[in-house]
């Protein structure tokens, strides 16, 4: 057998229930000698998306060029722009530098600034191919900007599968609605078990946040016998149809897991459960209670959440910029801080990976005289834990903060080097579907080595 085909045919083909080891195993019972290729430096993912895209020159990519030609629009400042946009307008925040690394960090994020400036690797050159929200969304979330392929969050699901049976593998706070909706979480072609539950989290009883979570009528006793029933007859109906149904299989397997969930989704998802001043550590805002919740779901073995920052796009600031800005940062800086910092005091920050940012970035020229219009040629994520650099910033943007210059990270090159961190090679995990072999990213996509730890 050749080792490489079988590789690729059983990331094609196999459920999510399989891990590395999982994947092992099958391989040898195949006669192959097989090894993982890297280690796995990341074990689960937390997604921050900020929606609507934030500005990175206001925290963490300090361009004093903006304030030195302030209201005009020198050569490198004159790039295409989706609305008609004038002068640069500086970003008002003071930069410290921070940590033993001495990365700068802006005033806007006081408590990330404080405690976790060593842990944050910065992406400073990330790149995109379209400046509207909902083709920018669906590339970040989907690899492509053409729906009904699977998200991230999906793939990871089917290649990493998860580590508690009774909670999905992947899960999406968000307390509204995106430009897009369950597209950006959508498992497509892939078994419906690995798409995102999604759940808005700003109703705090798990009753309220999950519809049909208990059941008046039957005890648990009684439901477990239930189900035991419904997957041998399932299995029965699987097998008259040649256990070859993967759709079918999938359906089943999401149904069972849904149904699984009421005995732990009540635990996972109460918040109320965690003492007060864990609670108060962590701020009761919507935000606050999506890190906490995020933390509490990979704890229990859910592998990629992602907690998107209110409804629709808050961060999409066409007028009164820096006024919104200043706001929106006070809200998630104490969150974010002590999602870190309990992440690292239950030793998990090492193998999870969180991510911050969002679509795209804005312009460093004005909109509207206090406004910034979408700017998709260079913007601002970061990462921590999960193998990444710490207090390290990678690549960077032009003097102005307008358009990547120095390694320039694709979408493409984000994922890759996402999966790579969880220890997928981006070019084997595959689908078959429609006659081709699908991917969440480009084989072109490359992993960005200098940002591993």
């Amino acid at each position: 057998m050749n080792t490489e085909i079988s590789r690729r045919a059983l990331l094609g083909q196999m459920g999510a229930g399989l891990g590395m080891v999982g994947l092992a195993q099958a391989l040898q019972a195949e006669g192959a000698n097989f090894a993982p290729p890297f280690t796995p430096r990341a074990k689960r993912v937390i997604h921050l998306f900020m929606n609507g895209g934030p500005f990175g020159p206001d925290f963490l990519d300090p361009k004093p060029a903006l304030k030195k030609y302030a209201g005009q629009r020198p050569e490198g400042a004159d790039l295409r722009t989706e609305r008609p946009t004038g002068g640069l307008m500086p970003s008002p925040y003071q930069y410290t530098h921070c940590g033993k690394s001495g990365l700068p960090v802006s005033e806007l994020l006081p408590n990330l600034a404080r405690k976790h400036a060593d842990h944050l690797c910065v992406l400073r050159s990330v790149y995109t191919d379209n400046p509207n929200h909902g083709p920018a969304l669906l590339l970040m979330n989907n690899g492509t900007m053409t729906p009904r392929v699977p998200s991230m969050g999906a793939w990871v699901s089917y290649g990493l599968g998860t580590e508690n049976r009774n909670l999905p593998a992947y899960v999406v706070l968000c307390p509204g609605r995106p430009v897009r909706f369950s597209i950006l979480w959508n498992s497509a072609f892939l078994p419906a078990k690995n798409a995102g539950m999604y759940v808005n989290h700003s109703k705090l009883d798990p009753n309220t946040m999950i519809p049909w979570l208990k059941n008046s009528r039957l005890s648990n006793r009684d439901q477990l016998d239930q189900l035991d029933l419904m997957k041998a007859l399932n299995q029965e109906h699987l097998r008259a149809r040649g256990d070859s149904d993967l759709r079918l299989e999938g359906r089943i397997e999401a149904m069972e897991t849904a149904y699984r969930m009421q005995f732990s989704a009540s635990d996972a998802f109460d918040i109320t459960r965690e003492p007060e001043t864990m609670r108060e550590r962590y701020g009761k805002s919507h935000f606050g209670n999506g890190c906490l919740l995020a933390r509490r779901l990979v704890e229990r073995g859910t592998r990629f959440v992602q907690l998107y920052y209110g409804d629709r796009q808050p961060w999409d600031t066409h007028r009164k910029h820096d006024e919104t800005t200043r706001k929106l940062a006070a809200d998630i800086d104490q969150p974010i801080a002590t999602l870190l910092s309990d992440l690292e005091e239950r030793g998990m920050l090492e193998d999870t990976l969180v991510i911050w940012g969002g679509e795209f970035g804005r312009t460093p020229v004005s909109e509207g005289g206090n406004g910034r219009d979408h700017n998709p040629h260079g913007f601002l994520m970061w990462m921590a834990g999960g193998g990444v650099k710490g207090g390290y910033a990678h690549g960077s943007s032009d003097e102005f903060g307008f358009k990547a210059v120095e390694n320039p990270m694709p979408i493409h090159d984000l994922h890759a080097t996402i999966l790579h961190l969880l220890g997928i090679n981006h070019e084997l995990l595959t689908y078959r579907y429609a006659g081709r072999d699908f991917r969440l990213t480009d084989v072109s996509g490359h992993v960005a080595h200098d940002i591993l730890a």
